[in-house]
């Protein structure tokens, strides 16, 4: 007599199953994306007057507060225009140091991570 394969039972199919498979959601976690602040940095020959024209142009900022960044990039070396991400922040250095070249003047500018 030769011994025939057993098969497993089977379960009857309940009724409104659909033999699907649920799995488990996990929760992601994600960081916010890294932020970086734009500076602008002090010379000696760019006139203030256009540094406060580009404060206001390329970061929205009224003629009073442009005012005040520009003193604190002229009293301590660089002022902190606005805190972007990183491609924002790349495209303001970008236009800032397109004008003043435009304009003959050395202003300098530069993006930094924020800790």
């Amino acid at each position: 007599m030769a011994n025939k394969p057993v098969k497993p039972p089977v379960a009857p199919p309940q009724s409104g199953s659909d033999d699907s498979v649920v799995l488990e959601r996990r929760t992601q976690r994600v960081q916010p994306p890294q932020m970086y602040q734009v500076v602008l940095l002090n010379d000696d020959f760019t006139p203030m007057e256009f540094v406060v024209q580009v404060i206001q142009e390329f970061f929205s900022k009224d003629r009073e507060t442009a005012t005040q960044i520009m003193l604190k990039i002229h009293l301590e070396g660089k002022g902190v225009c606005g805190i972007y991400s990183r491609d924002v922040a790349n495209t303001k250095v970008d236009q800032v140091l397109q004008a003043s070249r435009q304009a003959g003047h050395p202003l300098q500018c530069a993006s930094e991570p924020i800790e």
